[in-house]
């Protein structure tokens, strides 16, 4: 089946465990419709110079460490895609998430965001903010989100 809706899918990537059903779930819509999968990986870096001061060289170790990590998760979601004979294209971003999210899937004229969630309510979402629900807020693309594990 060859559904040309769905052309260019993102998934957006962190690496972690609660993510793996949504990266899943792309690389099997992606596989269904032909479409090409961008795995996105978004460093955020607001702060780091606050942190950890430029004469000091931190900033550059903790975005290297990043970088790799990254790296890292991109290249799981390449791996899934190659089983699935999914295209994928590897992408690492830096900034404040959900924007640099919303802005590439823009540029990149993306038909579909898929994102994991972890569920969290009440106090742990306050204080943790939620990424995939400031996309959802602020896309002008459809975002399909895959809950994860809960915490």
């Amino acid at each position: 089946m060859n559904n040309s809706f769905y052309r260019k899918i993102m998934v957006a990537t962190d690496g972690s465990e609660s993510v793996q059903r949504a990266v899943e779930t792309a690389v099997e819509i992606a596989k269904v419709s032909g479409a090409k999968l961008y795995a996105v990986y978004v460093i955020a870096s607001e702060g780091f110079s606050i942190i950890y001061p430029k004469n000091v060289g931190w900033e550059r170790a903790i975005l290297e460490y990043f970088r790799a990590e990254g790296k890292e998760a991109t290249d799981y979601v390449e791996n899934l895609g190659k089983v699935a004979d999914v295209e994928v294209e590897p992408v690492i971003l830096q900034g404040t998430p959900a924007n640099e999210l919303v802005d590439f899937a823009e540029r990149s004229d993306i038909d579909l965001i898929v994102m994991g969630t972890l569920g969290r309510t009440g106090i742990q979402r306050f204080l943790l903010g939620s990424v995939a629900e400031n996309v959802v807020r602020h896309s002008k693309r459809p975002v399909l989100v895959v809950r994860g594990e809960t915490a």
